[in-house]
């Protein structure tokens, strides 16, 4: 997969369903919308509302990158509800296996929480 950059990598679906003929522009302008900005380096992803197809919208240092996949087959995990927030924050796992088909996204947080340094200090004996 190209979109590998690393764990520390933030990752942002977009919580409705996204006209897929959106390029670079208008999935630029939803991610203003959620009040992020795309230089950040945070990964967006759009999916359409049949959750056949789905998008990922990314700055590389560059130049915008937009990453594209539809389904020929099954669909997409359910990123959306009823009332939900407009985004949901996602790990780079989470993202691959999403695009890969997990249908625990979205209803589960897969992700572990990060150790602090104070956690990961070898205790002293007393």
């Amino acid at each position: 997969m190209m979109l590998d950059r690393g764990t520390r990598s933030r990752v942002f679906a977009y919580g409705e369903p996204v006209d897929m003929r959106k390029g670079f522009n208008g999935l630029e302008a939803l991610v203003r919308e959620l009040g992020r900005d795309i230089l950040d380096g945070e990964l967006f992803l759009f999916v359409n509302r049949t959750r056949k197809r789905a998008k990922v919208l990314c700055f590389d240092g560059t130049g915008l990158c937009l990453y594209a996949k539809r389904l020929d087959k099954g669909r997409f995990a359910t990123l959306w509800r009823e009332g939900a927030q407009r985004e949901l924050e996602l790990s780079m796992a989470e993202l691959s296996l999403f695009l890969d088909g997990c249908e625990l996204i979205g209803r589960l947080s897969l992700r572990v929480e990060r150790l602090t340094e104070k956690e990961l200090a070898p205790r002293r004996a007393s």
